[in-house]
């Protein structure tokens, strides 16, 4: 009952210092405050990708930022305490659960980033491949791309340093190994092997080379956002799962004989510690699940 009463008591306070000052000032502070141990707890991923999410308008505000503190300490402080029934070790927890957020902003910022970079590829695979039909010149085709205005950065800019190594080197090969280098996708090196065997060899029809290569980039590109599907459903499914084994540890203490009963268990330290191992161990798996959903976007 203390626990309820001490909960409500945060909850009134944040209310009374929200209502005696404006509301986006009071948000601005709290992201002055907190964004730099954020950016020093958040992994270096998560800095170097954060402009471009910015700028594509992905990045949570502030006011979700304070809503995911919220939940997760709310939702780990309720869990921890009708497991040890001890405010203390309910509001150690809720400060550890807190400090997952920037890990798991991070592995959405990466996702989201690898995303955009997939699809970024598709274009710059597509299109270079249809200005190489009307052309017949890979650096032309390349110029042909940049200017169309389809790609942003930074590919565009990758892009750009292609063109600017072909006609410094007279030759795709060091374009090819620059590109390849910082974008390492099937797609992109078995086309630019097929323009490299019509360059070197000088093909005279390329047609259905370039008709094939279109094709097994749409197959490719179909097979990625099935899998992108399947990720989702499973992260659905996986959390409600997870929630499902934290709860199945409340429920433990009724099967011993009631609450009383588990009480005096706790007593017992290896009994303390063999809670807090569950409790880890089931947090231990849900990072993992989040952490397979948000990777290899569009690997292969």
């Amino acid at each position: 009952m203390e626990f309820i009463f001490i909960i409500v008591g945060i909850i009134l306070i944040f209310i009374v210092v929200y209502r005696n000052s404006n509301g986006k000032d009071f948000y601005k502070m709290l992201g002055q405050t907190f964004e730099p141990v954020y950016k020093k707890i958040a992994p270096f991923t998560y800095t170097e990708i954060r402009k471009k999410i910015k700028e594509m308008g992905q990045d949570y505000t502030i006011q979700q930022y304070i809503g995911q503190v919220l939940i997760f300490a709310t939702v780990a402080a309720v869990i921890t305490y009708f497991y040890f029934y001890s405010i203390i070790i309910s509001i150690i927890y809720a400060i550890i659960s807190i400090i997952a957020i920037p890990y798991l902003n991070a592995l959405r910022c990466k996702r989201i980033y690898s995303e955009f970079i997939f699809e970024q590829i598709q274009v710059y695979t597509t299109n270079t491949i249809m200005e190489f039909r009307t052309t017949q010149s890979f650096v032309k085709a390349l110029e042909g791309v940049y200017n169309s205005g389809v790609l942003e950065d930074p590919v565009k800019s990758d892009v750009k340093i292609m063109i600017d190594l072909a006609y410094e080197n007279g030759t795709i090969n060091e374009s090819l190994r620059y590109m390849e280098s910082k974008y390492d996708f099937f797609i992109v090196r078995n086309m630019h092997q097929l323009f490299l065997q019509i360059t070197n060899e000088g093909a005279k029809d390329s047609t259905e080379s370039l008709e094939n290569m279109s094709q097994d980039i749409d197959m490719l590109v179909e097979s990625v956002y099935r899998d992108r599907e399947e990720r989702a459903r499973f992260q659905k499914k996986f959390i409600v799962f997870g929630m499902v084994l934290y709860c199945m540890g409340i429920l433990v203490q009724f099967l011993v004989g009631g609450r009383e009963t588990y009480m005096k268990m706790l007593d017992l330290w290896y009994v303390q510690f063999l809670i807090h191992c569950i409790i880890f161990i089931n947090s231990f798996f849900l990072l993992k699940g989040e952490k397979y959903y948000n990777e290899n976007v569009g690997a292969e």
